[in-house]
């Protein structure tokens, strides 16, 4: 580590006191940028564990929903995006018209929205889902029909882990974890066969029956933590082997496919946090009508046992 990046994050930590702020790090960020962050993990439980402090100010860093979220749970503090062009295409694959469009095809269905979605989105849903409790939060549903948006590839892991339920998956994916083939899981089958292969439930269908677990990303790291196993082929962006081999040194972890790179998750710096609170700035806002039914929706969700 060179004399300008230690003198960099010093004075992130020093801006940080002065400024009672904590910082959030999604486990697909840069490993600067996860190892200056207070908390480093899932984009929901990041929003909730901030929501539980006294800081007057969360950077987070990650994309525009998951700060959105964090806005949404915690409307006193500031919130700010480091990188303001930081967004999400799988988020960007619905909006509140096209949703309510939607809703008027299936009158009967309940709207389960993924919490990788806009709060304008959140706000017109039944309930709110993470890719670790998708599958309890539609089988708690009274509706035999769900309107699952607006990640396809895990409305269609919700379909066949569900029974006795009609789901109609939006026409949405995560192009990163989209992009993995099967020739992608065969060639690493070949060169690690020894290896547990372990992908998150945005993959294609195609993928699952490869995989010996299918998870979040905090399900597959306490997954591979846990495993007995030592060599492990992970199917979710990149970012999450800094975390798997900084707990796991005696394990060994290969990614499942290159192309396991969020473009966007990428974008926040160790120069963009420090100037985030330098100038407090990028600041994320979200109106107060649609702040209030967004959170119904995400209370709804926490409500299920």
């Amino acid at each position: 580590m060179d004399i300008d990046t230690i003198d960099m994050i010093e004075e992130i930590k020093r801006l940080k006191r002065e400024k009672n702020a904590i910082i959030l790090a999604h486990n697909y960020q840069v490993p600067e940028v996860q190892d200056v962050a207070d908390l480093v993990g899932d984009s929901f439980a990041l929003s909730q564990a901030a929501a539980r402090t006294d800081s007057d100010v969360i950077v987070f860093c990650g994309v525009h929903f998951m700060a959105e979220s964090a806005k949404i749970l915690s409307p006193d503090k500031t919130v700010l995006l480091p990188a303001r062009d930081a967004g999400c295409p799988l988020a960007d694959f619905v909006w509140p018209e096209a949703l309510e469009a939607k809703k008027k095809e299936y009158p009967n269905a309940a709207v389960v929205c993924y919490v990788n979605s806009p709060a304008s989105v959140k706000a017109i849903s039944d309930i709110c889902c993470t890719s670790s409790n998708a599958v309890k939060i539609v089988e708690s549903l009274d509706s035999d029909e769900v309107l699952f948006v607006p990640d396809k590839n895990l409305g269609t892991y919700v379909a066949n882990k569900v029974k006795g339920k009609r789901i109609i998956p939006w026409e949405g994916y995560c192009i990163t974890h989209h992009r993995i083939s099967l020739d992608d899981v065969i060639k690493a089958r070949e060169m690690h066969p020894d290896a547990k292969i372990l992908v998150h439930p945005e993959v294609s269908p195609e993928i699952w029956q490869y995989a010996d677990f299918i998870g979040s990303t905090a399900q597959i790291i306490d997954y591979a933590s846990k495993s007995d196993s030592k060599e492990f082929i992970i199917g979710t962006e990149m970012g999450i082997l800094h975390k798997l081999k900084k707990d796991n040194p005696e394990k060994t972890f290969y990614l499942l496919s290159k192309g396991l790179v969020c473009p966007n998750m990428k974008k926040t710096r160790l120069e963009d946090v420090l100037d985030s609170l330098r100038e407090m700035r990028y600041e994320i806002t979200v109106p107060e009508d649609i702040r209030v039914r967004a959170l119904n929706a995400l209370e709804k969700m926490l409500n299920v046992r």
